[in-house]
This record gives structure tokens, C-alpha cells and sequence, in this order.
């Protein structure tokens, strides 16, 4: 076979998901030949994961007919040929729809191929001295090697087309008696990794992933973020995902000196940990910011506002989300007005209107609440779309409302008259205490998290359902 030289540079997808070949430019002339066998911005442009390979190997095989695998291993794997030719076959052995799946191809110098974790991988040499090479984004080690996961190359369900038929070809012992298909235990994904787990967002995110084995929930006792000894002792090449839903959200307390070095530690301290890891294993981080990096100057903010907040809190918010966006792979979900289970103002309201009580609510404060399901939702949404990342902007849909407006509709669910609420400013709620400055204007752009298709539900519906629930 005659190797193509100058062929462009080209991605074709695979029936297996995440497996692609690429075709590569070589370019030769009578002194031999020359190609790029790994470009980092140019594949990437192809869409390429940006898998950040750490170890590059190299098979060398001395006869034709010398057959490899079949191997499924715990990382993703860049693989091409510096001389001679293979036949691969890779079949999918991970847990899912597509297990069991096979792809089979021929690779030269110009051809390579993308294989994810999981994804079971062998070849058959075609020439005499092949060489084969792979780039791989994990260290080789023996815990690593123990998650390994095999299928025996004579699997009559899988049926590779082996050029050179086994019983002529050189096999390895071991690979002789690795297991049938149908007693091969499917290759676990990676996990998502819930922080926060008993708050409210936490709560709603348990509620949504309820049996699903793919997510794992840790609360404080399970894993302080502000340890960084407890971080770096977990196993994090086990996780694809983490969504960090522990916040120190104790507005007022965080403008005096305890709670302003306590919200310092758990809003920017432990997400900037939680941002190192991300980088360091190639995690996506999903992390939860809020109105209050806002002054409240404009009506509505959109998620480009540069941030400019009134007090502690919003300070520690803004700097943790400028932490959480140096990890490539992020989303940082911004949210106004909280409710979930637990305690909240809807639920203060429906208490005092239950008590006969008729309070002062500030009116002259405008935003939407963001009901714990809608977030929870929203996030799922973008994990499973695989959508841009960056920053979100995720609130309950409708027209804003003022505290006191949320307040009157409380009140007239319980059976109580709106009148029942007196209207009064911020400044008169806030004369003589010490509470944070809050934003005038929560209101915020829901226009990008719709245009990735997913819209959140209406405010006043959510409210009716959420006291109809509470009953």
C-alpha cells in the first residue's frame, strides 16, 4: 500500500461516539517523509477533545501478523503509526447503549485515531518493523492498570474481520484468555461529584439524579473543600465533573469579621482549590454565583456585566467566580433570590401569614426568584448538551418583582389580603442595622441559557407549586 502524501488534514466520525479518525498531511519527497502527527490548535479546530496528553508511547513490532489487544483502558488515547501499517479494531466497553460496538480501519502514517477511556483498542501489523504510537492523558501505573478492562480478540459476537487469522498470527498468552463479551463487566464512566449536598440547591440536585450511578453527592463531612490535604488525597481521575454547590450565603454576618474571613474561606479560597484540581485532571467545574456581584445600577444584567458589588458577600462571590473561570471547562451558573428546601423567604412569608402577622417587606428591590428545581435543571441541561461553556445567567422566567410584591402573593396563596403587607424602602427596612448593602436591580438576562434551549419556568407558577407542596 502506498502511503498518500499531502492528503488535508480531516476529522471523520466513527459509529462508535468519541471514536474519530484523522486523516494527516504528510508530505514526503526522495529523502523520506514529514508530517505533524500531533497539532494541538488545529485539532482542537476539528474538534478534537482537548485531552492534554501527558505520556506518549511506542509499540515497535518486528513481524507482520503481530496482534495486540483487545484493551480497554481508564484514559483517552491519541493513536497513529511512525512506519509500516496496521489493521485496528476497537470496540466500545463502556457502560451504555453503544457497548459492544466495533469499528474496524487500517492506519498508515497519514491516517490517526481519537479513542476515549473506555473504549476497547487492538491492532494487527500489516508490515514488517511497524511501529506503532499513542499518546495517552494518564501515567501508565499498576492502579491503573487494575481498572483495565479486556475482550478476547476471537469474540464471535464482536467478529473482527482479523486480515491475518489468529491461529497464524503472533498473540501474547494473555490476550489468548481475556474474557467473551458476555462476561465482560462494561467499563464505569466517569462521575459527577455534587458538593453542598444538604443545602438547597444540593437537595434539588439529589432529588434530579435520584439512582443515578453516575453521581455521587458529598456534604462537608464527606469532603471539606477547605482542606486542601482532603483534596488531594481523592481519586479524582474517577470524576468527569464537579458541581460545587457549598456557598457561605449568610449576607449580613459576612460584614462582620468572623463571617467576612469565613466567607472569604469558603467563596474564593476553596473554589480556587476546587479550580486547581479541575485543571489539573481536566475537569469541568460548575460553580454557583450570584446577583450580589452586581450593584443594582442597571435594570437587567446580563452575564458580560463586569462586576461591582456592594458588599463582603458579593466580593467573595465575584472573586470566586473569577477563580472558577480559569478553568477551561467551566460553567458558572448565576442565580438571584434562592428557594428550595430549607429556610427562605417564601417560607418566612407563608409563615407570618399563617401567625396573623403583618409585616414591612422592602419594595423597592426588583428580581425573580430561582427555584432550586429550575437551577438544578439547568445545569443538567448543560452537562448532558454539552453546551458552550462559560457563564449563565439562571433564574425562574416572568416579569421581576419587588420583595414586597413576592410577599402579597404569599400572603393571598395562604388566604390572607395583600393589604396585609406594608410597602416600605430599603433605606427605612435598613435604618440603624447593620445589614450588607443589597442590589437594587436583581433582575437578570435569561437570553443565553434559552438559547441553548432550555427554559425555565414560569416564577409565579413555580411560587403556587411550591407552597401547594409545603401544605
Amino acid at each position: 500500500m502506498t502511503l498518500e502524501f499531502s492528503k488535508p488534514l480531516k476529522a471523520t466520525p466513527t459509529p462508535i461516539p468519541g471514536v474519530v479518525v484523522y486523516d494527516l498531511p504528510v508530505h514526503g519527497d526522495n529523502r523520506g517523509w514529514f508530517k505533524e502527527n500531533w497539532q494541538r490548535e488545529k485539532m482542537l479546530a476539528l474538534g478534537l477533545p482537548d485531552f492534554s496528553p501527558v505520556q506518549n508511547n511506542i509499540s515497535f513490532n518486528e513481524k507482520t501478523g503481530t496482534t495486540r489487544g483487545i484493551h480497554a483502558e481508564p484514559w483517552d488515547k491519541f493513536i497513529s503509526v511512525a512506519a509500516g501499517r496496521i489493521f485496528g479494531a476497537w470496540v466500545d466497553l463502556r457502560e451504555g447503549p453503544s457497548f459492544g460496538k466495533v469499528f474496524c480501519t487500517e492506519l498508515d502514517p497519514s491516517r490517526a485515531i481519537f479513542v476515549p477511556r473506555g473504549v476497547g483498542n487492538s491492532f494487527q501489523t500489516l508490515e514488517d518493523k511497524t511501529a506503532y504510537t499513542y499518546l495517552v492523558n494518564d501515567h501508565w501505573s499498576e492502579a491503573a492498570q487494575s481498572q483495565y478492562t479486556f475482550l478476547n480478540l476471537a469474540d464471535a459476537t464482536a467478529d473482527i474481520p482479523w486480515p491475518i487469522p489468529l491461529e497464524r498470527a503472533e498473540l501474547s498468552e494473555k490476550d489468548k484468555n481475556h474474557p467473551f463479551l458476555d462476561e465482560v463487566k462494561p467499563m464505569a464512566g466517569q462521575k459527577i461529584l455534587v458538593l453542598g449536598s444538604d443545602g438547597q440547591l444540593g437537595k434539588a440536585l439529589r432529588e434530579l439524579y435520584d439512582g443515578d450511578p453516575r453521581v455521587e453527592f458529598a456534604t462537608r463531612k464527606d469532603l471539606d473543600i477547605s482542606n486542601e490535604s482532603a483534596l488531594k488525597s481523592r481519586n479524582w481521575k474517577g470524576y468527569s465533573t464537579i458541581i460545587n454547590a457549598a456557598a457561605y450565603t449568610a449576607v449580613d454576618l459576612a460584614e462582620t469579621p468572623a463571617g467576612r474571613a469565613a466567607a472569604w474561606q469558603t467563596n474564593v479560597s476553596s473554589v480556587a482549590r476546587l479550580a486547581a484540581v479541575a485543571i489539573e485532571y481536566g475537569l469541568t467545574l460548575v460553580h454557583i454565583s450570584s446577583d450580589y456581584v452586581f450593584d443594582g445600577s442597571k435594570e437587567v444584567h446580563s452575564e458580560d456585566e463586569v462586576p461591582s458589588p456592594l458588599g463582603v458577600y458579593g466580593q467573595t462571590k465575584a472573586a470566586g467566580d473569577a477563580a472558577a473561570g480559569m478553568v477551561p471547562r467551566h460553567y458558572i451558573i448565576r442565580t438571584s433570590w434562592v428557594i428550595g428546601e430549607g429556610s427562605n423567604f417564601v417560607r418566612t412569608m407563608a409563615t407570618l401569614a399563617e401567625r396573623g402577622v403583618e409585616p414591612r417587606v422592602v419594595n423597592d428591590q426588583f428580581g425573580r426568584l430561582s427555584f432550586t428545581q429550575d437551577i438544578a435543571a439547568g445545569i443538567r441541561h448543560l452537562l448532558d448538551t454539552e453546551s458552550e461553556f462559560g457563564t449563565y445567567n439562571l433564574s425562574s422566567d416572568g416579569p421581576p418583582q419587588s420583595w414586597a410584591d413576592i410577599a402579597g402573593d404569599v400572603f393571598e396563596f395562604c388566604g390572607r389580603s395583600r393589604d396585609s403587607i406594608t410597602g416600605v424602602s430599603s433605606d427605612d427596612y435598613l435604618k440603624g442595622s447593620k445589614a450588607a448593602p443589597r442590589p437594587r436591580n436583581s433582575t437578570l438576562s435569561l437570553d443565553r441559557i434559552q438559547s441553548t434551549g432550555f427554559f425555565p419556568g414560569e416564577g409565579a407558577k413555580r411560587l403556587r407549586e411550591y407552597l401547594a407542596a409545603d401544605r
